[in-house]
């Protein structure tokens, strides 16, 4: 009894319930606004044309910016290169180059004329008379350019009985050189060479006192003939009238090529240079004596 009862009710209830209704609810108008109008909703932005098309190609291209004509090509070089502005202008270092060009060499600062020791100078002014040179005291040279000497001697003649033909300008110091190794070395070679009875009476000279750079170069060092160091024997004249000339005689097997080697080689005794024609092109027809100091006392002969 109780289990039916609520299916009683159950039935009852679906027998009796309410239909749908045909149609549904209306919606109420929403109120007009204070403009009076309803809000409406902003269109879209128009898309911008596209590009017309390239029919010849069929690709699609930009059209040029402007008044729309189409732009010409500039002509290229001859060589078909460009050149940028770059290229045109020159490069640092060239420019560095030229800049040096301009500048002027710096001005060569030369020595001043070197003073002699008064006491050794009179010394050697008293040997030079006592072996029986003649010479002049001269006036002081100053050339410029580091030529000159201070306290030079004109000589004439070297020993009582040998002449310097030409007579020459030097320092003492080389005059007293020359008369020495002429006296005690070059005249005994030629008693032994020649005969007892011949002797030098004459030294020629080539060069003594000159301004010039060593070897007569347009650059260079200054030679010691422009101080007045050096003096350059070309040859010997005997008594007997000969004439004993300097030139390569190195392979000599006369007595003139016995008695050059002779004098060349005890020259070296007496001066601190001595340059023979066997020792460059420059000293094929002399030699050239020097006194300048070299150092440690060493002597340059060949």
């Amino acid at each position: 009894m109780r289990r039916t009862f609520p299916l009683i009710l159950l039935s009852l209830l679906v027998l009796t319930g309410a239909s749908l209704p045909k149609s549904g609810p209306i919606p109420i108008k929403k109120p007009p606004t204070a403009a009076g109008d309803e809000e409406t909703v902003p269109a879209p932005d128009k898309k911008p044309p596209t590009p017309a098309e390239d029919t010849k190609d069929g690709m699609a291209q930009e059209a040029p910016a402007g008044d729309g004509k189409r732009p010409v090509p500039q002509p290229k070089p001859a060589n078909g290169v460009e050149q940028s502005t770059k290229d045109k202008e020159p490069a640092v270092d060239e420019k560095e180059e030229r800049a040096d060009e301009k500048k002027e060499p710096a001005p060569i600062v030369y020595p001043p004329v070197e003073a002699e020791n008064a006491a050794e100078y009179a010394k050697c002014v008293a040997d030079l008379k006592a072996l029986g040179a003649t010479f002049v005291e001269a006036k002081r040279i100053d050339e410029g350019k580091g030529c000159g000497i201070d306290k030079p001697l004109e000589v004439s003649s070297i020993l009582p009985d040998v002449t310097l033909a030409p007579k020459g300008l030097m320092r003492c110091e080389t005059a007293l050189a020359l008369a020495r190794w002429t006296k005690e070395a070059a005249q005994p070679a030629a008693e032994v060479a020649f005969d007892k009875t011949v002797r030098i009476e004459a030294l020629n000279q080539a060069s003594a006192y000159v301004c010039r750079l060593r070897n007569n170069a347009t650059t260079g060092k200054i030679s010691e003939h422009a101080h007045g160091n050096a003096v350059d024997i070309a040859s010997f004249t005997l008594s007997d009238g000969t004439a004993i000339s300097i030139q390569p005689r190195d392979e000599d097997g006369t007595m003139d090529g016995a008695f050059q080697r002779a004098v060349t080689a005890s020259a070296c005794l007496y001066f601190k240079t001595v340059l023979d024609p066997g020792s460059d092109a420059a000293h094929e027809t002399h030699l050239h004596l020097d006194v300048v100091d070299r150092r440690n006392g060493y002597r340059y002969c060949r």
